[in-house]
């Protein structure tokens, strides 16, 4: 593809500083869905999160079509790599899947009872550490679809502050961004300077990974330390309802099964989506043992990552000359604050790009990506998976951008502490 004029370069990068906008604006869109129900609809729908640049994106197609013709958008639309996008809808839909779910809490319930706390405290604690940990393995969106549904009912939820539920939001998106750093492919801005940079697991978990477990047990012990007088027993469950009856252990090693091949072949569309049409394919075989799946939210997250990966792949002309300028600890910080505006897997593409870049500049790129991808919902792919999964619990139904930022400072800073000093 031929590379955009400066007419599409200012445009595209207009209305990315639109959607920018429009994400922070979300939560006052919502609310005006309530002041003028006539139009409910309409701001419910531009209020939600997840649409903001799909549809976005949908206007930068349009107006390339009207400047440059309408071959030539579609041409940049189909030069997109949706590979992620796809990944993260279908892990979302497995990960969410009831056996899986049943599977990890019944887990995390027996090891809570072995921790000297009280058991929704040392639960909580094991949502916002443990699981985002287990990250590395399973890869962030998964991580992130099943530490938010483990902690929707207890953390997020009627009855804790609204400033308690965004820190413990912030922590949550940041212990998901910096817990993936512990292997090679778990973590999308890690992901894409592995292979250029000839960086193994080994070389990940020395370099990043124990700094980042540092972090995240910090960043959870303080949150779950604010949260503790909030937090309540759950409610126990009648095993004589079917939503609740016990899953087979065969059902269940099933589901397993399609997770880590999914994760196996996150790469490869054509086979994780063959897999995922088998998954469905069981999932109505053995209906008496699943809930709802989360197609719904997940495909919101998909359309979301999608318009995420088509407005910023014109953004490179003003990106790339920040990230090539930047000393090594200017370009850490650098990093954090443009994650915040940028995912930050086009962040570390670009980075992987510049020729002769140094191994100090690596790491401050790499360590500033995730150490700031939980400021915003769009620093990082997982963050909308948590956005789709959680809003419900908090007011207007609707994650304030503001809201989060605020909320995801302290771990920020725990997770800057930790990359730069330790």
């Amino acid at each position: 593809m031929t590379l955009p004029n400066e007419t599409v370069q200012g445009l595209a990068a207009a209305i990315f500083a639109a959607a920018l906008v429009h994400t922070f604006a979300a939560k006052l869109l919502e609310r005006l869905s309530h002041r003028f129900p006539k139009h409910a609809g309409l701001f419910h729908l531009l209020g939600e999160v997840e649409v903001v640049f799909g549809f976005w994106a949908i206007v930068l197609v349009l107006g390339m079509a009207l400047v440059s013709g309408g071959s030539s958008a579609l041409e940049y639309a189909e030069s997109r790599q949706y590979t992620e996008p796809l990944f993260v809808f279908v892990v979302m839909v497995v990960a969410a899947s009831r056996p899986i779910l049943q599977a990890v809490l019944a887990s995390v319930n027996a090891l809570a009872r072995t921790v000297p706390l009280r058991t929704e405290v040392a639960t909580a604690w094991l949502g916002l550490a443990a699981v985002p940990l287990l990250g590395s393995l399973v890869t962030e969106p998964a991580a992130m679809t099943i530490a938010a549904l483990m902690l929707a009912p207890q953390v997020f939820r009627d009855g804790i502050p609204e400033r308690l539920k965004y820190l413990a939001l912030g922590v949550l998106f940041v212990n998901v961004s910096i817990g993936g750093t512990l292997t090679s492919y778990a973590a999308p801005p890690v992901l894409m300077v592995a292979s250029t940079w000839q960086w193994d697991s080994g070389h990940m978990f020395v370099t990043f990974g124990w700094k980042a477990a540092i972090a995240v047990l910090v960043n959870a012990s303080l949150a779950t330390w604010m949260l503790r007088q909030h937090l309540r027993p759950a409610v126990k469950e009648d095993p004589q309802q079917p939503a609740h009856r016990r899953v087979p252990l065969a059902v269940v090693g099933v589901h397993m099964f399609f997770l880590a091949a999914v994760v196996m072949f996150a790469h490869h569309p054509v086979a994780f989506l063959g897999l995922f049409l088998m998954f469905l394919g069981f999932t109505q075989a053995y209906e008496r043992y699943q809930s709802q799946l989360i197609i719904k939210e997940a495909l919101l997250v998909g359309f979301f990552l999608a318009g995420l990966v088509v407005l910023g792949g014109l953004q490179q002309w003003w990106l790339q000359p920040i990230v090539t300028s930047l000393s090594p600890k200017a370009l850490f910080f650098g990093a954090v604050g443009l994650t915040a505006i940028t995912d930050n897997a086009a962040l570390t593409y670009l980075g992987s790009l510049i020729a002769g870049i140094s191994a100090e500049a690596k790491y401050m790129l790499v360590a500033g990506a995730v150490a700031g991808g939980g400021l915003t919902v769009i620093a990082n792919a997982p963050n909308p998976a948590g956005v789709a999964l959680l809003k419900r619990g908090f007011s207007d139904e609707s994650i304030g951008a503001g809201g989060l930022l605020l909320g995801a400072l302290a771990p920020t800073l725990v997770a800057v502490l930790a990359f730069l000093v330790l």
